[in-house]
């Protein structure tokens, strides 16, 4: 799955993105903003976040309003 998300994703970049990921301490945590690379984005306040696909729970494009 790893190489099919780093292809979609890869088709990402530079849009805004919602990100669920499975915290390793339990439960849930969410990130969004706009995807840099295949396994990082920077949020609204310039934070670069990195992040590993294996993590992921679930994640989706977020339509910018105009």
């Amino acid at each position: 799955m790893s190489t099919e998300l780093e292809a979609t994703f890869a088709g990402l970049i530079g849009k805004r993105v919602s990100i669920r990921l499975h915290d390793p301490e339990g439960g849930f945590r969410d990130i969004l903003g706009h995807l840099e690379t295949v396994h990082s984005l920077r949020n609204r306040h310039g934070k670069l976040i990195a992040f590993s696909h294996e993590s992921i729970f679930i994640w989706r494009e977020v339509i910018e309003r105009s």
